[in-house]
């Protein structure tokens, strides 16, 4: 079942089995940059998580992505950095304003709409898992920081966007997924953010081919693990 929202002036969807009440797992999905709370990969993933894991999933829309007016300030940074980042000059300022947006402002919007859908009859208050990667890496690491409820994750695609103290405070199991032609993402960057998570367990996948080509293998790798831990 598919249940289109707007708690707030963020527009979300939450997909949940049909006819079911009782507490379930939760799953939280943050798209990429460019995409939406429909995106393919949210929806392929989305269904896969209530058909075969009776989970339930909520994914937003981030500022300036969907059905969401456009944020001046997420904006300007994002464009500023693609403009940095073709000229191959540094990315520290737009990178440092962008992390202040997300602990200001997206941080809070999440916190929000995971209270409002663990209300619901047919959600509940059940352990909550995030999946996110690239915007959706970079949004979710200070979420998970900041929120105890949600016990395991699946990120990647994500470096230098997240400062290391904040993946530092990440104890929870992580399963993180590398391109290892990354050309938005380099290498060293990507495992370093790995190497900065403090979570006793945590995976790292890295696979040949560039930032969108993750492999469809993966899909099955990912409820495999929220399965293991949440389920």
């Amino acid at each position: 079942m598919e249940q289109v929202f707007l708690l707030n002036g963020v527009p979300g969807v939450l997909w949940t089995p049909r006819g079911v009440n009782g507490t379930r797992p939760l799953i939280a999905m943050g798209h990429g940059g460019g995409q939406n709370k429909k995106a393919p990969d949210i929806l392929d993933r989305a269904r896969r998580f209530v058909a075969e894991c009776g989970f339930a999933v909520v994914a937003i829309d981030a500022p300036s992505h969907g059905d969401r007016p456009e944020h001046e300030e997420f904006t300007r940074i994002a464009t500023e950095y693609e403009a940095r980042l073709d000229a191959g000059e540094g990315l520290a300022a737009p990178i440092a304003d962008f992390q202040t947006l997300v602990v200001r402002q997206m941080v809070p919007e999440w916190q929000s709409v995971l209270n409002a859908v663990q209300k619901l009859s047919h959600v509940g208050i059940g352990p909550v898992g995030y999946w996110g990667l690239s915007l959706g890496c970079v949004i979710g690491v200070p979420l998970i920081a900041a929120e105890s409820r949600i016990r395991a994750a699946v990120l990647g695609l994500g470096g230098a966007e997240v400062p290391a103290e904040t993946a530092a405070r990440i104890t929870v199991p992580v399963e993180f997924l590398v391109q290892w032609d990354d050309e938005r993402v380099p290498r060293a960057q990507s495992l370093a953010l790995f190497d900065a998570f403090a979570s006793i367990e945590k995976s790292l996948h890295a696979n040949p081919g560039k930032h969108g080509e993750i492999p469809a293998f993966e899909v099955d790798s990912t409820l495999r693990f929220f399965a293991r831990h949440l389920g």
